[in-house]
């Protein structure tokens, strides 16, 4: 399977008889699948098969979908409206006798609002059916489209987030092998602070081997480069299967980030807090592609 962004556009259009119809389908970024759809009056009979046939294909994203559609070349249907007409003409004979008047004339009469209305001429239940058929293939060619925009994306996406792996696995080991990780710098330091702690006075010999362990537990990072290592591996394998797999890799860089920040908070080596502030970067970076990831 190939990676996917959740951005995407695409258009599709089409005549069937008298109907000329359009879609324009877009996406964007979001925690879920979420879809606005949008149709023309008398088409909402076509909704349930477009909102099933886009969540077979889109498992994340905000989709709007907005259809155009009407018919063209169908000469309208003219109809008088009797009840105005026989009320027109009740009017007229009524005020006959009492007004001075020519007889009215058929133009006039026509010309008079309500008499005569103007409507689109009708359809068979044969020819709309025929073209909700062929609007719903316009809408299955444009959601390919747009599924394609949005793969052609995500690979880009995933060849972006696997450099921003790999630099933070090299900034990992980087930090492996940073002096201040040396056994004989972490004895000095502690060896130092000890001093300090002695020469105050304060501290007995019990507290000072609790002080000891504190220290030294702070001083040694090993599990939290253990744990980028192994969350920069996850990350790997799921950039390799593919799907959607943008919300387990956002879990991923949250975890990726507490590292840093924990790896950063222990350090009290100049080298290996150096190191630690760019790593803190770099995984802030791949954090914000991800969200780009269906």
């Amino acid at each position: 399977m190939t990676l996917s962004s959740m951005t995407g556009f695409a258009r599709s259009h089409g005549v069937c008889g008298a109907y000329v119809w359009a879609w324009e389908i877009k996406s964007v970024n979001g925690k879920g699948f979420d879809m606005r759809l949008r149709l023309p009056p008398g088409w909402d009979a076509v909704e349930p098969a477009v909102r099933a046939r886009a969540a077979e294909r889109i498992a994340r994203g905000n989709l709007q979908a907005v259809l155009t559609a009407g018919r063209e070349g169908v000469a309208p249907a003219l109809r008088i409206n009797e009840p105005v007409l026989d009320a027109v003409l009740a009017t007229l004979k009524s005020l006959a006798g009492r007004i001075d008047a020519d007889p009215p004339r058929l133009d006039g009469i026509l010309a008079i609002k309500g008499v005569v209305e103007v409507a689109e001429a009708e359809e068979s239940e044969e020819e709309r059916r025929a073209a909700e058929a062929v609007a719903l293939a316009g809408f299955d060619a444009a959601l390919k489209s747009l599924a394609e925009m949005r793969r052609h994306e995500g690979d880009a996406l995933g060849r972006v987030l696997a450099e921003r792996l790999d630099a933070i696995a090299a900034l990992a080991a980087r930090a492996d092998a940073a002096p201040g990780r040396k056994p004989e710098a972490i004895r000095k330091r502690l060896a130092e602070q000890i001093a300090l702690l002695t020469e105050s006075g304060r501290f007995d010999a019990d507290r000072l081997h609790q002080e000891a362990l504190v220290m030294a537990a702070k001083a040694d990072v090993r599990e939290e480069l253990d744990r980028l290592a192994a969350h920069v591996g996850q990350a790997r394998a799921l950039l390799a299967a593919g799907g959607a797999v943008g919300r387990r890799l956002d879990f991923l860089a949250q975890e990726l980030n507490r590292e840093s920040n924990t790896l950063c908070a222990k350090s009290n080596d100049v080298e290996l807090t150096t190191v630690g502030l760019e790593l803190k970067t770099v995984v802030e970076q791949f954090r914000e592609q991800v969200q780009n990831l269906e």
